[in-house]
């Protein structure tokens, strides 16, 4: 069982910024979605949306998370309570890694916003970025062919579009555990035309 989450904060430093919506959702180890979680708009204040730099700004503005948030009447604390609900719900304590894209920001927030619910999962962490990086350096063509992202910054869409992330890495870079079962696949580990793209012509 993987536990993914998303968060739309005001920054990046949870020392001057805040947590503006939240979403979760739960797949099991073969990333089927087992339940979709609560998506949450969260209040903020005048003060804390006016620290907001730029890029930020216009970024919640465009995709209209901003407004949304001038309209929540949800309070981080109520957001906090049905998150942790949800996955109490669907998940044992402290077992399950929290999932997403640079997911150490998303729980940093966490730790400091939400300990109950950053506490609730395993120490563990699944970057599905940390899995681009690595393939960027080692099967450059994986990257290169995969499909692109909307980027819209909400919270459930971006989620979304982790696990199909991650299931593209899966299908296209981990297909040796495809053998596992006694299945062999038509190339032989699944990664030739990765590794012969990255290595460039013969000499």
């Amino acid at each position: 069982m993987l536990a993914w989450m998303d968060l739309e904060m005001t920054g990046l430093e949870p020392g001057r910024h805040v947590i503006v919506e939240i979403a979760t959702l739960i797949t099991d180890d073969d990333l089927a979605v087992v339940a979709e979680g609560p998506d949450l708009v969260v209040q903020a204040t005048e003060e804390q949306l006016a620290l907001m730099d730029q890029v930020v700004l216009a970024m919640h503005t465009r995709s209209g998370l901003l407004e949304a948030v001038k309209a929540s009447t949800t309070t981080l604390a109520e957001a906090g309570a049905r998150t942790l609900e949800f996955l109490r719900e669907h998940t044992p304590p402290q077992q399950v890694p929290l999932c997403g894209n640079s997911i150490g920001t998303d729980r940093r927030f966490l730790a400091t916003f939400l300990p109950e619910v950053e506490n609730h999962l395993h120490y563990r962490s699944v970057d599905v970025s940390t899995v681009k990086e690595l393939a960027r350096r080692w099967y450059p063509a994986a990257v290169a062919a995969a499909p692109r992202k909307a980027g819209g910054h909400r919270a459930l869409d971006d989620i979304r579009e982790s696990v199909d992330e991650l299931r593209y890495y899966r299908d296209t870079i981990f297909t040796a555990r495809s053998t596992e079962s006694g299945e062999q696949p038509a190339d032989a580990d699944g990664l030739s035309g990765f590794r012969a793209s990255a290595a460039g012509p013969s000499t």
